[in-house]
């Protein structure tokens, strides 16, 4: 049981650390996100990568 709980807590914090770093990403100023070589529009896709990997 408590593997099955901890499994759910770790879900939760990866979800919540996901949609944090999506937003973090759509929000950069143009000129950060150009420096960097990230477009805003892959955010969703950078994102999932980060956290979720793949």
């Amino acid at each position: 049981m408590l593997n099955v709980i901890e499994r759910l807590k770790e879900a939760a914090r990866k979800q919540a650390l996901y949609r944090r770093t999506r937003q973090e990403i759509e929000r950069m100023p143009l000129d950060i996100a150009l420096d960097l070589g990230i477009y805003r529009g892959d955010a969703e896709q950078i994102a999932r990568k980060a956290v979720y990997g793949n």
